[in-house]
């Protein structure tokens, strides 16, 4: 089930093995599994829709860093 989140820090990831690429601060949803953490968010204007995977690890990390807000 997708949550609601805020990036409100400095969030980075990888599109394969490219350079890292940051989100931009805002809302997103996301979905966890035990593996990965799938966030989705709108660019601004709402036209184009973005989203990305990462290992949940690192998406715990930003977390606990704060850089990611979870809604309660």
């Amino acid at each position: 089930m997708a949550q609601s989140a805020q990036i409100v820090g400095n969030v980075e990831y990888r599109d394969g093995d490219g350079p890292s690429l940051v989100i931009r601060q805002g809302p997103v949803e996301v979905s966890t599994t035990p593996q990965d953490a799938t966030l989705s968010w709108e660019e601004e204007g709402g036209e184009v829709h973005s989203s990305t995977s990462m290992p949940i690890a690192d998406f715990q990390r930003y977390v606990a860093e704060g850089a990611i807000r979870l809604a309660a």
